[in-house]
């Protein structure tokens, strides 16, 4: 009898073929009116023909405006989510923490961090690497007056150095990244490098350059199609540029062991290494092991660095730019410092002075795109289904400039955080450092830094532009085109 059914199987295996592709098709078609929606995808290439690559947030901005604050993009094989605007942000990144904790898989960063240190790490070894940082950069003084007196010292080297310029011109954003640099460079290693010091500036010239990679086209297109980017020649100089950074940082590791005392602790490659001896003898699962070390000193130095560098240079250019804000600043600082040292207590008295360093931090946006989420399980958020490990990019640009959350959204207005009567006010659309699960680990650091730098600048100098570039042709849609600056005495 088995025989005679093959003649029936065939017969009916085209009618069976039909009605499972008419039920993938129904399966399709429900998963489709519940994912977000978004631009058609072209075969292969996704949406890539509609991206700005240098800009990619400037993209989803506008189809955010056509297919509303919750929409996917497909970029090679890719499927996106995009999420823009305060509410929305907030609703997955704060009110759903937990569901929106993960970090997406993307293939330049998962090259650079292997899945190690904190940043682009997951599940329990980014939870472990995430508590020990917090709880010794905490040790190490962030937040407390050990910390500011690192931060008053640099400044000191910083004021004597712009100084020595004697108001000629002179590039200064390479003099901003060493002592921001020196900072976390303290807390890593317990010491400081003088700014013309030649490893120390090949050191962060390393860092600056694959922060600058790996946002640059070549590489965004190397993460939509992987294979591409073993025949070309910027992922092969970001790994090269790492293999330097990682030397240093294996340099001064070898250096902390060999000092090493358990009951002196003097910076945080010192703690770990305290850490994972005790780890080792406790048997417990290593995650305390070398390549987390370097992947969290890496994660501390570029991120430590870069962002607040970039936050100074921006904070400098709009002082350039609206000399009467920086004139009440000063007004400021000489009516409660006077000519002491400025410390961070001294900002609760400064309101106005605390109001343009968040509008600088509102109006530059210097991480426009927060690095990619991922959904933790499967979600039904703002009437849309969301599977588990959906890249999710949370576009910070969209908070930063949310019409319904700021009265001048695309202009320099330090008054979005003063009230009528000249107090600093609170604003929860302020988001710079992103939230949730996976906000910056070094946000108390980074504003001690921020205040302590432009005040300390600010109390010695006034800033003007060079010579032969007035205030209204600073161009503020590529502030990193301009170098150079005159530091004139203030008095």
């Amino acid at each position: 009898m088995g025989w005679m059914m093959v003649p029936i199987l065939i017969l009916f295996l085209p009618t069976l073929i039909i009605m499972l592709l008419f039920e993938l098709g129904n399966l399709w078609k429900k998963s489709s009116i519940y994912f977000p929606p978004g631009p058609r995808p072209l075969p292969v290439i996704g949406n890539l023909h509609i991206m700005d690559l240098k800009k990619p947030y400037q993209t989803m901005l506008e189809l955010s405006k056509q297919y509303g604050p919750v929409f996917k993009i497909q970029l090679g094989l890719q499927k996106i989510v995009v999420l823009t605007g305060y509410e929305t942000i907030k609703e997955a990144l704060v009110n759903k923490a937990d569901v929106f904790a993960e970090r997406a898989s993307v293939p330049i960063f998962d090259d650079l961090s292997r899945g190690f240190g904190v940043v682009f790490s997951h599940g329990e070894n980014w939870r472990v690497m995430r508590r020990f940082m917090l709880t010794t950069l905490r040790d190490y003084g962030m937040g407390k007056r050990s910390m500011e007196s690192r931060i008053a010292e640099e400044c000191s080297f910083l004021v004597k150095k712009f100084e020595s310029y004697k108001g000629k011109p002179f590039e200064f954003r390479g003099i901003m990244r060493a002592a921001v640099g020196n900072i976390i460079v303290s807390i890593l290693l317990g010491k400081r490098y003088d700014y013309e010091d030649p490893k120390f500036i090949k050191l962060l010239s390393l860092a600056t350059e694959n922060l600058r990679l790996v946002r640059s086209p070549p590489i965004q297109l190397y993460n939509m199609f992987p294979m591409l980017g073993y025949f070309g020649t910027t992922r092969t100089k970001i790994l090269n540029n790492r293999k330097e950074l990682y030397a240093f940082i294996n340099e001064n590791f070898i250096q902390c062991l060999n000092n090493l005392d358990e009951n002196d602790t003097r910076n945080f490659i010192d703690s770990y290494l305290v850490q994972q001896q005790q780890e080792r003898e406790n048997q417990n699962n290593g995650y305390f092991n070398h390549k987390n070390l370097e992947e969290s000193v890496m994660n501390l130095f570029v991120g430590g660095v870069e962002t607040i560098t970039s936050t100074l240079f921006w904070a400098f250019i709009l002082m350039m730019k609206y000399p009467l804000i920086q004139k009440k600043v000063q007004e400021e600082i000489t009516k409660v410092v006077g000519y002491a040292q400025p410390r961070a207590e001294h900002r609760t008295k400064m309101p106005y002075t605390d109001a343009v360093i968040h509008e600088v931090q509102r109006y530059a946006d210097v991480l426009p795109l927060s690095v990619p989420h991922a959904t933790t399980v499967d979600v039904n958020f703002k009437g849309y289904f969301i599977p588990k490990g959906t890249h999710v990019v949370p576009l910070l640009t969209s908070v930063l400039h949310d019409e319904s959350q700021w009265e001048n959204p695309h202009k320099f207005y330090p008054e979005h955080f003063l009230n009528t009567e000249g107090k600093l006010i609170k604003r929860d659309a302020f988001m710079p450092f992103s939230a949730g699960r996976r906000i910056c680990p070094g946000e108390t650091l980074a504003r001690t830094e921020i205040f302590m730098f432009f005040t300390s600048l600010l109390q010695k100098f006034t800033l003007q532009p060079a010579p032969g570039l007035s205030k209204e042709e600073l161009d503020m849609t590529t502030p990193l085109n301009i170098y150079t600056l005159c530091a004139l005495p203030y008095s």
